[in-house]
């Protein structure tokens, strides 16, 4: 596979978490130009210390304009964005009637308006560039298949996949593509409370066909490759990595 140009500058929502790091680390080996932002100054600061030269800031993702600015000053420093990674987003498991205004709230804060923002932020530099550009963002396997308990994050992760259909549209003729991964769950730190016990572990690897859940560098690697050029001519798509759980029912295991 080609890989990534090595002088493009990419800018990375939640890169401190399991999926935005791994994803950084993998750019930054590459000799790209790594910028991000994330909520926690400790975990940036350890980031920043294992991935010399990449630019962090401590900011909050639904405030639009502390990411407006952030977006701006990385435009500016580095004179363009080609790329442009939302990694940011929440886990709640619960039914409607135990779903709080605050939860539901919270839910499309975090997840939705984040990437509205963020979206909005970094296609008035990119429609500027004569390249272009890419954006990247992240929904989840519960908004491709009816999964229990997820009316919440389903709604806010199906509401990324729309908007990531109209902005690719929008944008297609400034030459600006505009995907999603949905992934199943993750071990990801998010995701510690999910699987903390062997018991809610073993239950969620039975849920998916492959036995498995998904690890960070899984779909950092898909993450990588629609980054790649050689992804140049796909836009406006959601690929699922989720271990064959929302497409196929595999006979039982013996």
């Amino acid at each position: 596979m080609q890989d990534t140009n090595p002088e493009k500058s990419i800018v990375i929502g939640g890169i401190s978490g399991g999926i935005g790091s791994a994803l950084a680390a993998s750019l930054h080996q590459q000799g790209c130009q790594v910028a991000g932002y994330a909520r926690s100054a400790d975990k940036l600061q350890a980031l920043s210390e294992k991935l010399p030269g990449i630019h962090t800031k401590t900011l909050d993702a639904t405030n639009p304009a502390e990411v407006d600015t952030f977006i701006n000053e990385v435009a500016q420093t580095r004179g363009r964005i080609d790329a442009y990674v939302h990694a940011i987003g929440s886990i709640l498991i619960k039914p409607a009637h135990l779903t709080s205004p605050e939860n539901w709230a919270h839910t499309l804060q975090t997840n939705l308006s984040s990437a509205f923002y963020a979206l909005s932020a970094t296609v008035k530099h990119m429609q500027k560039q004569p390249e272009g550009g890419t954006c990247l963002f992240f929904s989840t396997a519960a908004a491709q298949t009816g999964i229990a308990n997820h009316e919440a994050i389903a709604a806010a992760k199906g509401g990324i996949e729309a908007m990531v259909r109209s902005a690719a549209a929008t944008y297609a003729p400034r030459g600006i593509r505009v995907n999603a991964i949905a992934p199943s769950l993750t071990d990801t730190p998010l995701a510690k409370p999910v699987i903390a016990s062997e018991k809610a572990l073993e239950i969620s690897k039975r849920m998916h066909p492959l036995g498995d859940i998904a690890h960070a560098g899984d779909v950092a690697g898909l993450a990588h490759w629609l980054l790649n050029d050689q992804a140049s001519f796909v836009t406006g798509q959601v690929f699922v990595i989720d271990g064959g759980l929302s497409t196929i029912v595999p006979k039982p295991r013996a």
